[in-house]
């Protein structure tokens, strides 16, 4: 006979030589709350984690704000440099609070599990080198897409959404140029830590560990959950000539999270590349590099064709190497 604590234990699932394995808990699933309305409540959750984020770091930035002008109005379109440590320590709080802490407390009261489980599976820091190249070699080829994605032409009649499109486009692209210009060392550490250190954490919990797990949780199908979590991710960050390569990204964290079974995967492959980003673009800035990262320019097709073939040649290297670890667990 099995104790108690059986029904508890957290639901696993391996592929191995093409076969799926799952290991089922005592528990009935219809106790479960359903997928959808934990998605709907978390969305909720999130939305008032980001009015009180943003309610929280407004008011902490306009304490450290050390400009002349009102910090309110300059926010609305920020062009003094003074604006900047600010803005960025608002950002950090907003994302804390909107992606992290409120969905997390809404989806453990629904679903009365902790943060272990997102680490299902151990962590195998050897595979981490495998991750980091993998992300720098999918940032060559999908630079081919970003520059097709900012290039993209609409027909006449959704000529005035692209103008839209386009207009909306340039303001965040201003935003982010002050907000990466860094004038000092402090300021591109602060800039790193809420750019590729909270941005990997907080956007990764929610999209890949909350939202694409209970997607699959829902529809039994983890392309559909992959694929419908990075639409969302991508659609979040509200750039549309941005928006395919920044959702082929989103599919990378998320086959990258199912393979390993581990949510610090992802979010050690999102803080590789925000932070590879943003330490290119200051190294720019001092003169130290000639790259400038920030130009929406594809890399020469033979980079772009030989760096793609190179991923998908260590992703599934990747896969094998999850599946033959995780299969050892059985």
């Amino acid at each position: 006979m099995f104790d108690n604590s059986f029904k508890n234990r957290v639901v696993c699932g391996y592929s191995f030589k093409g076969h799926k394995i799952t290991i089922y808990s005592g528990m009935d699933d219809n106790q479960e709350k359903p997928a959808w309305l934990v998605l709907v409540l978390v969305a909720l959750g999130s939305l008032v984690g980001l009015l009180i984020g943003s309610a929280i770091g407004m008011g902490i930035g306009s304490l450290i704000y050390s400009g002349e002008g009102d910090f309110l109005l300059e926010a609305v379109n920020p062009t003094d440099e003074h604006m900047r440590v600010p803005l960025l320590v608002a950002q950090g709080i907003i994302s804390l609070s909107g992606f992290l802490i409120t969905p997390y407390f809404v989806w453990k009261t629904l679903r009365k599990k902790d943060i272990s489980y997102f680490k299902g599976s151990p962590l195998h820091i050897g595979s981490l080198m495998l991750v980091l190249l993998v992300v720098v070699s999918f940032a060559v080829a999908d630079s081919a897409v970003i520059e097709w994605n900012q290039n993209m032409q609409f027909p006449d009649f959704l000529k005035s959404f692209e103008t839209w499109a386009r207009d909306k486009e340039n303001q965040l692209a201003e935003l982010t140029q002050m907000l990466v210009k860094f004038d000092s060392f402090g300021e591109f550490v602060i800039g790193f830590v809420v750019v590729a250190i909270l941005a990997g954490i907080c956007e990764e919990f929610l999209f890949r560990g909350i939202i694409q797990t209970e997607f699959l949780r829902g529809t039994k199908n983890i392309h559909v959950a992959i694929w419908i979590s990075a639409f969302l991710f991508s659609a979040i960050h509200s750039q549309f000539f941005g928006f395919v390569p920044r959702l082929l990204l989103g599919v990378l964290f998320g086959y990258l999270y199912h393979w390993s079974g581990n949510l610090i995967v992802p979010m050690f492959a999102h803080f590789v590349n925000n932070g590879f980003s943003v330490a290119m673009m200051y190294l720019h800035q001092l003169g130290m590099i000639d790259v400038n990262i920030d130009a929406p320019e594809a890399a020469p097709w033979p980079a772009v064709v030989g760096f793609a073939i190179l991923t998908f040649v260590l992703l599934a290297y990747l896969k094998k190497f999850y599946e033959s670890r995780n299969a050892t667990l059985l």
